[in-house]
């Protein structure tokens, strides 16, 4: 059976103005439903950055993300037989939510199609939302095109993640809202996958505040869209690889790319390092839990990515992290802190070597949290062991003082990359 076409193709590009027009209608009509989310300053990075940052908390949207509102919008608009057959949406978790809880309130019934690598927090939260729930393909286009086939078999209505004209105004209205909490605002920096969320909120921003910068912030390993920007046309990736797994798409939207080449004034990428770097500095900061996705904007502030004008609003779009690639993510965060450390020493393997080296690593108030040792290595003499310290530390300068101290003690110090 043939597929049925997309949005893009049904309705050609969208003019910016009707688009902003339509936020301001979805602003109205989501407005019973959504959780304030007002943007808040941060000393912090304000003072880190030389400017004054705000965040744009949508972590703490209902659903744990703004998918909620294009979501909510999106379903608002169908007619009475439409709300009867039901939708089916594909996503990697947040637009599934959000599609998923506005349909519980709706009562519409909702298949969810989802990347088989999705994390199980997101899949968790979906299924307790109502929704019947298909695993299909390595990545979210995968399952996107799964979606457009069960959309054409059984007559449901498809809700896009991104590309879809009431869609991309639903989450126009975080736009509208920083104009309101930051009305002083200079620069808004947002994360980009497919780009319903650049695309909508750029034309409610730019109809209001043409003279607001935005800025893009798109993974490396999903770099759909700036390629596309280099390219002046469409350029979909071969695959994605990236922990930002809400951003994780390998090919910009149809409706969003136009929008985002006409009002968006700068894209940058971000690595997943970078990303990490910044989730940590956000928990630990301002106690505030971010998706990779979420923490991409503040990333590319904190990378310097870009040129700031006035007022930074950075939007924080996401939440829903997974709690195991969670600890992998602090982990990994604190190594490019150097917090955590992996250091081998050389030791001579006779009573009292351990006691020695570890007398020193306590003189330097560092904590040692584990310790191997290698009697069997190839790399140090007979009666020679390595010795591997996993360590906890304060930063760059407290871990080369210790190596420093190890090696005027006369050891032999390998540092390892964590």
């Amino acid at each position: 059976m043939e597929v049925a076409k997309s949005e893009a193709e049904k309705s050609g590009p969208l003019d910016a103005n009707e688009v902003a027009g339509e936020a301001a209608r979805a602003a109205e009509v989501l407005a019973p439903h959504l959780r304030p989310t007002r943007a808040r300053l941060s000393e912090y990075f304000s003072e880190q950055l030389g400017v004054e940052v705000y965040l744009k908390p949508e972590n703490f949207q209902r659903t744990g993300s703004f998918k909620v509102r294009g979501a909510g919008y999106a379903l608002s608009k169908l007619d009475t037989q439409q709300r009867k057959w039901g939708v089916v949406t594909a996503s990697a978790g947040n637009h599934a939510q959000g599609v998923a809880a506005a349909a519980r309130r709706m009562d519409i019934k909702a298949l969810i199609v989802m990347p088989e690598s999705t994390p199980n927090t997101k899949l968790d939260a979906v299924k307790a939302l109502g929704a019947e729930v298909e695993l299909y393909g390595p990545a979210f286009d995968d399952a996107y095109e799964r979606a457009r086939q069960i959309e054409s078999e059984r007559g449901l209505s498809m809700i896009p993640p991104f590309d879809h004209p009431d869609v991309i105004a639903g989450q126009g209205t975080v736009g509208l809202e920083i104009l309101d909490e930051v009305p002083e605002a200079g620069t808004i920096v947002v994360p980009v996958g497919g780009g319903g969320l650049i695309a909508g909120l750029a034309a409610a921003v730019k109809k209001n505040r043409p003279d607001v910068r935005v800025v893009g912030v798109v993974a490396s390993g999903a770099a759909s869209l700036a390629r596309s920007i280099e390219a002046e046309n469409i350029v979909a990736t071969e695959s994605v690889k990236t922990i930002a797994d809400g951003i994780a798409v390998k090919r910009v939207g149809d409706l969003c790319f136009p929008l985002i080449q006409q009002l968006v004034d700068q894209v940058v990428t971000v690595d997943d390092d970078h990303m990490a770097r910044a989730i940590l500095s956000l928990l630990e900061r301002e106690r505030m839990l971010a998706e990779a996705a979420g923490a991409a904007p503040l990333a590319a502030l904190m990378e310097r990515r870009f040129r700031v004008s006035g007022k930074v609003v950075a939007v924080v779009s996401g939440g829903n992290l997974d709690v195991n690639l969670l600890s992998r993510i602090i982990g990994k965060g604190l190594a490019l802190q150097n917090r955590y450390a992996r250091i081998q020493v050389v030791l001579h393997d006779v009573p009292g070597s351990l006691m020695n080296l570890s007398r020193i690593v306590a003189n330097e108030r560092v904590n040692i949290i584990h310790i191997e040792h290698d009697r069997m290595s190839t790399a140090v003499p007979i009666n020679h062991t390595i010795s591997t310290l996993y360590l906890e530390l304060r930063g760059r300068e407290h871990l080369e003082s210790l190596l420093q101290k190890l090696l005027v003690e006369g050891y032999e110090v390998w540092r390892e990359d964590s």
